[in-house]
């Protein structure tokens, strides 16, 4: 066939920071590339085009969403390509270093990338012995690698070699190759995230300052120290896509609650997740209820931050998409959705309830206080109000005790912030404001400069940046 880059479909989540990949292979059906469960822009994007997923393959086991590969294959019976080694536990071509898959006309060929996991595999797409491209998912990605320690702190170093070898070997493809990751800008599994989602041989081996390093050891070092913190339900995934996700034959629905359901569900250790903007939260919510705003980072924060076995429902605003707070959700497991808020904050004040509500001010209507930063621990490195106490957004739940007293709570914007601060109302504390901005303009406002660096004993040890 004759290949264009009008072939490739990239397909970009931003709130997860991934590429998934659909290649019309020219003759009405299409090869489907770490797909996520999530199969809403894909399925619009094979059907524009009248294309039929032929082919679904995964690069790896993921770990920061569940593989769409099963889904693909009851929905349009698509023949399912992963790795040998990752030992899945459903129907699939497994393929080992070497493999070659004939796709009509175009050959996909398997190499063994292992690093950022084991059974890792890149996906390279030849026409004869043309190569037109390359999936390396979770290994070479722009201007780095992606993370190795995945598979806990005893493996990081032995998957960090492997993943020098991966890179090295990549770079012998030509130059002119298309490089098509997975991972990218935004992505937990990058270390650190780049802003361009695509490359080539070429351009990496100019840019990427991993393949700059003299050696294994200091490529080794480099990696390691630019991981960071990364999501908790990233533990449970990896697990759940070796056995298959479940087959789903509907889009799951949320029923609507009134607001003894509601109150039961809170009585019983379930959760009241609020998906409504910062300020609506701030405004007035249902005390004990944690503010996620329904955003691209939704399902981030969402497994970060509640346990997997959850039992969850939602208060909602006008005009919320209910849809994709559901494939949010599912997309990373979360499954034990028990509905929504019929009538959302009116309802259940009509029911004779009390709401909580949360100071929400820019930096002008702040006086000088404690600051707690929540940020990622790259972001407070590059720019942090003097004195402030960090600790990251994902490990505040165990630290609560050390947010200290009156403070103002701050990210970059405000939504973290008041993720924090209702995590924090539900220890007890109910003396915070959190701020509309972020650093700069509490800095700006009480005539202060950013502070730069990190010092020790102030806050979560991680190091990444995210929104």
């Amino acid at each position: 066939m004759g290949f264009t880059d009008e072939h490739l479909i990239p397909l970009v989540d931003e709130g997860l920071g991934n590429s998934a990949y659909l290649l019309d292979l020219g003759d009405g059906r299409a090869l489907a590339v770490d797909a996520s469960r999530d199969l809403r822009t894909l399925h619009a994007a094979a059907g524009k085009r009248g294309l039929r997923v032929a082919y679904a393959a995964d690069t790896h086991l993921h770990a920061d969403f569940l593989s769409g590969a099963v889904q693909l294959g009851h929905d349009s019976g698509a023949t399912v390509l992963a790795s040998a080694a990752g030992r899945r536990a459903f129907d699939h071509t497994p393929l080992a270093d070497g493999d070659e898959v004939d796709l009509g006309g175009l050959t996909l060929r398997a190499l063994a990338t292992p690093g950022h996991t084991d059974e890792h595999l890149s996906f390279l797409v030849l026409d004869g012995n043309r190569e037109l491209g390359i999936f390396t998912g979770g290994s070479l990605i722009v201007n780095s690698a992606a993370r190795t320690d995945l598979l806990g702190a005893d493996r990081t170093e032995e998957l960090t070699r492997a993943q020098y070898r991966s890179l090295k070997r990549l770079t012998t493809l030509p130059d002119a190759t298309p490089v098509w990751p997975t991972h990218g800008a935004g992505s937990f599994c990058s270390a650190p995230p780049g802003t361009e989602r695509t490359t080539t041989i070429g351009a990496e081996k100019q840019a990427n300052p991993l393949l700059a390093v003299p050696d294994e050891d200091t490529f080794v070092r480099h990696l390691v120290a630019s991981l960071g913190s990364y999501p908790a339900y990233f533990a449970r995934l990896t697990e759940a896509n070796r056995r298959g996700p479940a087959v789903l034959t509907s889009t799951p629905l949320l029923p609507e609650l009134n607001a003894s359901r509601l109150q039961a569900l809170l009585a019983n250790g379930g959760y009241v997740v609020d998906v409504r903007p910062a300020a609506d939260y701030a405004a007035g919510h249902v005390p004990g209820s944690v503010s996620i705003p329904l955003r691209d980072q939704f399902a981030t924060w969402l497994g970060w931050l509640l346990p997997g076995d959850a039992q969850i429902a939602f208060v909602t605003g006008a005009g919320q998409d209910l849809s994709e707070i559901v494939w949010q959700a599912y997309k990373i497991g979360y499954e034990r959705l028990v509905g929504r808020l019929a009538g959302g904050i009116p309802a259940w004040l009509a029911a004779g309830n009390r709401q909580t509500t949360t100071r929400f001010v820019t930096a002008e209507h702040t006086s000088p206080s404690p600051y707690l930063d929540v940020r990622q621990e790259a972001e407070y490195a590059e720019g942090h109000v003097p004195g402030a106490v960090h600790l990251e957004l994902g490990s505040l739940a165990a630290h609560a005790t050390e947010a200290p007293e009156g403070a103002v709570v701050a990210c970059g914007h405000g939504e973290r912030a008041m993720t924090a601060a209702s995590l924090l109302e539900r220890a007890g504390r109910t003396d915070l404001t959190v701020l509309q901005g972020g650093p700069a303009h509490y800095a700006a406002a009480h005539g202060q400069t950013l502070a730069e660096g990190t010092t020790a004993g102030e806050g979560d040890p991680a190091k990444d940046s995210r929104q």
